[in-house]
């Protein structure tokens, strides 16, 4: 839109210039136009007393004064003076012009005549009078055509074309060198770039190609983690099962610990191809409504059939009321890995607590454990796939987290880290059910 109004500007100051130009050059100045205006209303004045006599010595005074043919007339196109018209003189009233028209010699190289009404009352008669040679415009001349149709258009076009090719090829040349930096590999971010700052579809363009390196870049990132992450912690259970399996324990044992080797690495890896997908994918979940109470209420049962942990140290302060709208799979996968952080890191006799509010549209729900907590420097870190802090407790492989976030963001979400009365405290924020 803006460049067809670019292209209308153009042509609108072109044709202005041009309507201009003609006017100076093919019309009458107006001071020439008020003088002969002047003329008219001495005529009249004139005319006015009925002495064809004195409209005669005026008419031939005005004739000497200009130098050129004067006629005072009625409406009849008939002299008021005592010298009537001759012939020729008659011709000339076919090809009379108007003080506001344009003027220019004949073919036959003859001044134009102008016919010029009295001011006061325009139907008794007119003052006409070939246009004296100094009033007649200059017309144009060759140099003022190839300035008005030639140059001035020219220039416009061009500073027209420099604006435009500021706004569209520079952006245009600027996307393809970014184009080409993402086909040789170089995914570098073009913080400084004044395309992407721009409000129109270049603008969206250029930010669809940094999100686009943006997310090449995670997948990147994630894979090389992936790949150092699993070479390293598949390299450490694959050695126990080669000590266990030459150091000569009795079969149940070996089988015991064979078992238990290879269940961590499948978790590793299920959780590793879990993240990936939900990273990669953002798949769209479908929602439903979801009673946190009952999925606790599950969780507890799996955890404490797993892991031995007393039922009545896993507290809900919910009940029935507290409803969702999420995926039922991805929240209760989400709750699970949560609450099995909380475990981890919880000392023996402690007590995990989950809690909420509802808080407009959304609920906020707490779950706080009571173990050694984050530092606040670390709070966010801990959501980094495969970081184990230093000094941690425990199982894992760092993911569980990661991939409770993730799920709770595909839902519309949000999952943080907070420092709790004793130890830590998530807090999840999810759309309520009953809105």
């Amino acid at each position: 839109m803006l460049h067809v109004c670019a292209c209308l500007l153009l042509v609108w100051l072109v044709w202005n210039w041009g309507l201009r130009v003609e006017r100076n050059t093919y019309f009458l100045d107006p001071s020439d136009r008020v003088a002969l205006a002047a003329y008219a209303a001495e005529a009249e004045q004139v005319a006015a007393r009925g002495d064809a006599q004195a409209v005669e010595r005026w008419r031939l005074a005005l004739q000497q004064r200009e130098r050129t043919w004067v006629a005072v007339l009625d409406e009849r196109l008939q002299s008021l003076g005592t010298s009537p018209l001759s012939a020729s003189q008659i011709s000339h009233l076919t090809f009379m012009r108007k003080l506001s028209w344009p003027m220019s010699k004949r073919l036959e190289d003859e001044l134009p005549y102008v016919s010029i009404a009295f001011p006061q009352h325009p139907e008794r008669g007119r003052l006409v009078m070939q246009l004296p040679e100094r009033l007649l415009p200059p017309g144009l001349t060759p140099w003022t055509h190839v300035l008005t149709h030639g140059v001035v258009p020219v220039l416009l076009a061009l500073g027209l074309g420099l604006v435009l090719y500021r706004h569209l090829v520079q952006p245009l040349n600027e996307l393809r060198e970014r184009a080409n930096t993402l086909s040789a590999g170089d995914l570098a971010p073009l913080a400084s770039s004044r395309v992407t700052r721009r409000p129109d579809e270049l603008g969206e363009l250029a930010r669809a190609y940094e999100h686009m390196a943006e997310r090449l870049r995670q997948s990147l990132d994630q894979q090389r983690q992936l790949l150092r992450t699993l070479s390293h912690e598949i390299r450490t259970p694959l050695a126990r099962l080669k000590i266990a399996s030459e150091s000569g324990l009795p079969p149940d044992q070996l089988e015991q610990r064979l078992a238990r080797e290879v269940e961590d690495m499948r978790q590793l890896v299920d959780d590793a191809l879990n993240l990936a997908w939900l990273d990669t994918e953002k798949p769209r979940l479908p929602a439903e409504t979801v009673v946190v109470a009952s999925v606790w209420e599950a969780l507890v049962q799996d955890a404490y059939f797993e892991t031995g942990w007393p039922l009545e140290a896993l507290v809900c302060e919910l009940d029935s009321t507290c409803q969702l709208r999420v995926h039922l799979n991805s929240f209760a996968q989400a709750l699970e890995n949560v609450l099995r952080n909380a475990i981890r890191h919880s000392p023996v006799h402690g007590v995990v607590r989950l809690r909420g509010r509802r808080d407009g549209d959304s609920w906020c729900l707490v779950v706080e454990d009571q173990g050694a907590g984050v530092a606040e420097a670390d709070l966010e870190r801990i959501f980094e796939p495969y970081l184990r802090l230093d000094g941690t407790q425990g199982s894992g492989f760092g993911l569980g987290l990661s991939i409770a976030r993730r799920a709770i963001e595909l839902q519309g979400g949000e999952l943080w880290a907070s420092r709790g009365a004793q130890g830590l405290r998530m807090n999840l924020r999810l759309p309520a059910a009953n809105v």
